[in-house]
């Protein structure tokens, strides 16, 4: 089994407020069509998605995380908390803009070692639809079926396009955030709340959670709650994004990997969530990594960052491993 996941250490902000650490962001995975971004309007609610009400100005900078030192470990033993020293030191590499948001977690699947920056909870957009699909196969290996011939193309164009009608759908077909939450329990995703009625992309998460998804979806044998099937359809509709979607943990591990992204302009602010999660091959080895941020004040920058920290993310493990 993998490892419990390292926390930095400080106060756990509420789900109603955001804690005030200017560099510490959330994940947040945009919508799509088919046809490119989604463009909330007050009307969106059908899409499940996401409309920020807040509007404040904000200035290019690059800022670094504040955190309580970590103390230094005391053997020649990798602990999860000098991971978490690595990865806040790597973050501060990252140029994040003056009020954005950004939160990583990052797993090495061979070692199993991991680490978190950031345990602020985040509007999920569309990386939820991972999360969705996922409900969705437990359901059916619990009813012993396979999906319907519909599920299976709501699932295609949900996760290949983002496609937001036919997340809506599938949604409603594993019953909404309490279908959701039964799934998590099982899941382990123990900070992730559905979003009210179809607002599936209201649903808030971590970056340890989506990195727990993960675990999940690409586990290996007994250590996961889906099934060898459910796995190996999730991982292949991942690995074969549309052209123009696979950017983000992608630049980590260019030649090989399985994502699913998010980007979102919200109508109040005209500000930009950009989130990014999956699996990526690096110098021979595999990593999970999950990458948040909102408040970015275009699409390219938020991508620019979310790739930066991805990349400095698995850079911090590898040292954290001595690999």
């Amino acid at each position: 089994m993998f490892p419990h996941r390292a926390r930095l250490h400080g106060e756990r902000p509420s789900r109603a407020r955001p804690l005030g650490h200017a560099a510490m962001a959330s994940l947040v995975l945009l919508g799509a069509t088919a046809s490119g971004a989604v463009y909330v309007t007050a009307r969106a609610h059908d899409a499940g998605e996401l409309v920020s009400s807040s509007a404040s100005s904000r200035t290019a900078a690059t800022t670094e995380a504040t955190v309580e030192p970590v103390t230094a470990p005391t053997s020649a033993e990798p602990t999860a908390a000098s991971g978490d020293a690595l990865l806040t030191e790597a973050m501060g590499s990252v140029a994040v803009e003056a009020g954005a948001r950004l939160s990583v977690a990052v797993l090495d699947t061979e070692s199993g070692r991991s680490a978190v920056y950031g345990d602020e909870a985040f509007d999920t957009a569309s990386i939820v639809k991972a999360d969705i699909l996922a409900s969705l196969l437990l359901r059916a290996q619990d009813a012993g079926r396979r999906l319907t011939a519909q599920e299976k193309t709501y699932a295609s164009a949900m996760i290949r396009d983002s496609d937001n009608a036919s997340a809506t759908a599938l949604w409603k077909a594993i019953g909404r955030a309490q279908g959701l939450a039964k799934a998590n329990e099982r899941f382990g995703l123990d900070d992730t709340e559905g979003g009210d009625g179809v607002l599936w992309g209201l649903t808030q998460t971590t970056a340890a959670d989506q990195l727990t998804l993960l675990r999940q979806v690409f586990a290996d044998g007994g250590e996961s709650e889906l099934n060898a099937g459910s796995r190996t359809f999730l991982q292949g509709l991942m690995g074969d994004i549309a052209v123009g979607q696979d950017w983000g943990v992608s630049a980590a591990g260019p030649t090989g990997f399985a994502l699913k992204n998010g980007w979102l302009p919200r109508t109040a602010t005209g500000l930009w969530d950009i989130n990014s999660v999956g699996r990526v091959e690096a110098d021979g080895r595999q990593y999970l990594v999950a990458v948040l941020s909102d408040g970015n004040s275009t699409k390219a920058r938020g991508i620019s960052m979310v790739e930066a920290a991805a990349k400095a993310a698995v850079t911090a493990l590898t040292a954290e491993t001595g690999t």
